[in-house]
This record gives structure tokens, sequence and C-alpha cells, in this order.
């Protein structure tokens, strides 16, 4: 049984992926309360405009209203704007759950309120319960973007640290936060990392670009910003008339201003193309277009641990990926030496192995990659749930 909101607020939203449903999954939905709305008419947006994620700001002005509705967020919904989804949720899975028994419950955040529906849960039915956490609370990326007062952040870890005490097993997706989760609740936490679909791989293989293309999927935020990076690709166009002649920057999905504006501070503006939100299965045949894949690891305090899904995706469509952060980390572990990771301020000196990238041929082996395909992830899952609770 899967649970989820009738008509929630949605950054993004793709309904081929719904084929990814299994027929005999019992769906349970009802209708939620957000503050989406209101915030969309207080600060003048489009009711149809999406709200993005992790502060991404594609192009639009900041104002005093958008402070106020920052602070507003911060502070009177903790953990996230979410929270209104809780007690009603709590109020109507315990009678559900005492007419349709299940053997676990699992959690999956964020957003982190739906632990703390299965924090109401636990101390409701005893039912044994799972908090899987995708990304980090206090940790992740953004939260020191938003304007806490000293009672909000005090009130984001204790909840926090109530629900990795009362969960009767907590999972993550990188060693490193495993570790730093551990370190906050005083237990052991699981790791069953982010994976891939191998159903989603173009086959046959999609041609890749003559152009020589650095294409990055998903979502560039600001703390995504790779201006070394951009610095010595501009070098190589100036020192390498046959590079300049093919080379091209493609973002498919949002991205932030700041971004764009770093990429043309390096003289590489005229360099970008812009695809915009797809679905995934455009999204997947962009990646196995590539010539190079761009993977940016967030510039924030918990980049050890940044293992997004993207990561294997890139890896299950065999392209050269390009990654820019921190010399150890969890990243380093999964792409080996197969790849190329460059520091966040690579020197000029690392265009030969920058151009290296570009001429190898990637490869479709997958020896390597078959552990992260959702199948086997699921059935890690599957073997936590059938280990003593």
């Amino acid at each position: 049984m899967v649970y989820t909101p009738s008509n929630p607020e949605l950054t993004a939203e793709d309904r081929a992926l719904a084929k990814d449903i299994a027929p005999e999954v019992e769906l349970v939905q009802r209708p939620i309360t957000e503050p989406f709305s209101l915030y969309k008419r207080f600060t003048g947006r489009k009711q149809e405009e999406r709200v993005q994620t992790a502060f991404l700001n594609e192009g639009g002005k900041r104002g005093w209203k958008e402070d106020l509705a920052l602070w507003i967020r911060s502070n009177l919904f903790v953990p996230d704007a979410r929270v209104w989804w809780v007690k009603p949720s709590i109020r109507h899975l315990k009678d559900y759950l005492k007419k349709h028994p299940v053997d676990a419950i699992i959690t999956t955040g964020p957003p982190h309120s739906m632990h703390l529906i299965g924090l109401g849960l636990k101390r409701a039915t005893d039912i044994p319960w799972i908090a899987d956490f995708r990304d980090p609370w206090t940790d992740i990326d953004y939260y020191g973007q938003l304007t806490l007062t000293r009672w909000a952040d005090r009130k984001h870890h204790r909840l926090e640290k109530e629900v990795l005490q009362v969960a009767d097993k907590v999972v993550t997706v990188s060693w490193s936060w495993a570790q730093d989760l551990a370190a906050l609740g005083g237990r052991e936490v699981e790791v069953i990392t982010n994976g891939y679909d191998p159903a989603d791989v173009p086959s046959p293989p999609v041609a890749v670009d003559e152009a020589w293309s650095l294409v990055h999927i998903g979502s560039m935020s600001a703390t995504r910003d790779c201006p070394g990076l951009w610095r010595a690709l501009a070098a190589l166009c100036d020192s390498d008339a046959e590079f300049a002649k093919r080379f091209v920057i493609r973002f498919v999905g949002p991205v932030d201003v700041s971004i764009l504006e770093s990429i043309a501070a390096a003289g590489l503006g005229d360099r970008i193309e812009k695809l915009g939100r797809v679905g995934h299965d455009k999204a997947m045949h962009e990646m196995q277009r590539a010539k190079v894949l761009l993977l940016p690891i967030n510039d924030t305090p918990n980049s050890a641990g940044i293992l997004p899904g993207k990561v294997f995706e890139y890896l299950s469509v065999g392209r050269p990926i390009l990654a820019v952060g921190p010399a150890t980390g969890d990243i380093v572990k999964v792409l080996g030496d197969a790849h190329l990771r460059l520091d966040r301020e690579p020197s000029t000196n690392n265009g030969d192995l920058i151009l290296a990238l570009f001429h190898a041929q990637g490869t479709r082996d997958q020896a390597d990659t078959v552990k992260y395909s959702r199948v086997n992830l699921a059935g890690e899952m599957a073997a936590l749930l059938e280990r003593p609770i």
C-alpha cells in the first residue's frame, strides 16, 4: 500500500512514470492542505507556476514579499511546508490501518514531515517503522539559507533526533550521511543508495552527439556552480580551435540565473543551450546522447555524502562523466577511476584531462553498475524488512 496526497503541489510532473507503478499496488490518496497557493497569491506569482526547491532561482526578482514569505516558511512551517499534512494523515491512517493491517511502515523524506507521520503512527500503533532519509534534515544543503529563529532551529533538531531515535530502523542513501545521522541519533543507520531502472536505459542506444556537448541533467542550483571549470573550458577553447568549434554546454532542466551569469563571466555565454524541463524518457535520451555528462557536487558542508539519483542514471547510459567536487567523499567511491573528477577550482592545466574525456568512447559495460539497479536495491530494502526489528 502506498499513501500519497491526491492534490499535491509539484515542482515537476511526468505522468509517463505512472507505468512504473505495479497494478497490484494499492494506492491510498486523500486531499491535503498546503500553503503554496497563498504564497503565490501573496508574492504575485501565477497559480500554475511551479515552486522551486533548494532556492533555485531562474531569474525572478526577490523583494520584501519573498523575504517575508521565507521567514514565515522557515519559522511557522517546521520542518517544511507539508507540515499541515501530518495530523490529518495520522488520524486517517490510524483508522485505515485497523481495517487494513500492514507488517511495516516506511516513510521517505524530504519532505521530512513524512517522518512526523511515521512518528505519530509508531506511537499510536507500534507497527515497525523504517525512516528513509533521501536527504539530510538539519544538514541538508539549503538549511543555512532558511531564516530560522533560535526557537525554530531548536525545534528542527528536536524533531530530527526524535525521529532518529524512535524509528525502528533508519536508512539513508550514502555512507557519509549514514555516519552523520548515526552521530545525531546515537544508533546505527543503514545505507541503500539511489539507483536506476534498467528498463529506462534507451535501447537501442541513442547516437552520441556530433557536437562536443557537456550535458547536465536535472536542477542546476546556485550551490552547483563551477566557476573554475568554466574558466578551464574557456582556456581550452582559446588553445584548441577544433574544440572551440564543437563545444557546447547543454542544460536539461531548470538552471539558476547565477549559473548562467558565471558561465558568461568566463566568456562561454554563447556556448549555452537550455532545453528546460523535459519528461524522464527524454532526459534519459539526452543523457545517452551527451558527449560528456556533467556532475557538479553542491559546494556545501554535507558534500561528502551527496550521491544524487542522476549519478546512477549517468552510469547506466555508459557515457564519460566529468564530476566537480570534493577529493574525498562518496562520489569518488561510486565513480572510481573510470571517470574524471576535478576540484572545484581546477587548474587550467587540467585542459588535457578534459580534452581526453571528450575523446573517450564511454562504455556500455554494466558489470560495475548493475548493483545500483533498482531491482537490486529493492531487494536490499526487502532484506531489511525481513530482518528482526
